[in-house]
């Protein structure tokens, strides 16, 4: 006698790559109202969790910063926030997944990330959305410059957790 597991289908990941600036807050909404629209009776959606990252106004050496330049590979750069949205959510048996991120010149104060996780529970929500933070920090393929007193330089590592 052999038993099968029923398989889960891949929850619904949306990855966004933004050259303008954008209010998180209505493009989370944006997100919910199009996930309630295409699934009205879903399940596993009992709790969320979202972050909102904004530029920091100074640079990693303290000096006033003027813009953080984040420049990317199109099309390798949206599929690798996929496969980091997607093996987070697999991980956490998250429901649904967005990552809102900028690209080109982001100003200090302006949202730069968006990630939002729709779960069962909140434990698996709120793993997921750290989990996959910090993935997008350490293997997202952006370039990141800052740009302070007319200079741009070059950063070389992440800032801490």
């Amino acid at each position: 006698m052999s038993s099968t597991s029923p398989v889960r289908p891949a929850p619904p990941i949306e990855v966004q790559l933004l050259e303008a600036p954008f209010q998180p807050l209505e493009r989370l909404a944006a997100w919910q109202r199009h996930l309630a629209a295409d699934e009205p009776d879903a399940t596993g959606s009992a709790a969320e969790s979202h972050f909102i990252g904004r530029v920091r106004p100074t640079t990693a050496a303290g000096a006033p910063l003027e813009a953080l330049e984040l420049e990317h590979y199109p099309g390798m750069t949206e599929a690798q926030l996929g496969a980091l949205a997607e093996a987070s959510a697999v991980r956490h048996g998250a429901g649904a997944v967005l990552v809102a991120h900028r690209v080109g010149w982001v100003r200090p104060g302006e949202a730069i990330v968006l990630v939002a996780v729709q779960a069962d529970r909140r434990g698996p929500a709120l793993r997921c959305v750290q989990e996959l933070l910090e993935d997008l920090k350490h293997h997202a393929p952006f370039w990141k410059r800052e740009w302070s007193g007319g200079r741009g330089t070059w950063v070389a590592g992440n800032t801490p957790l």
